[in-house]
């Protein structure tokens, strides 16, 4: 994974970013195409073992 420094602070950031927008329960909310919980957690982990430290929430970008 390569790392970046974010804007003009100390932190390095993986350059790939996870947006976890669609993480969620698909039954309360506006969206019914969230992710469940546990394939959340299988994505989120398989992330972290890849290297990716920098995780998006946004609605919109």
């Amino acid at each position: 994974m390569e790392y970046v420094k974010l804007g003009k602070s100390d932190l390095n950031v993986s350059r790939i970013c996870l947006g976890c927008m669609g993480f969620g329960d698909s039954t309360i909310g506006q969206h019914s195409w969230t992710i469940s919980e546990e394939p959340t957690r299988e994505i989120i982990r398989r992330s972290l073992d890849l290297g990716v430290n920098f995780f998006g929430t946004a609605i919109g970008y």
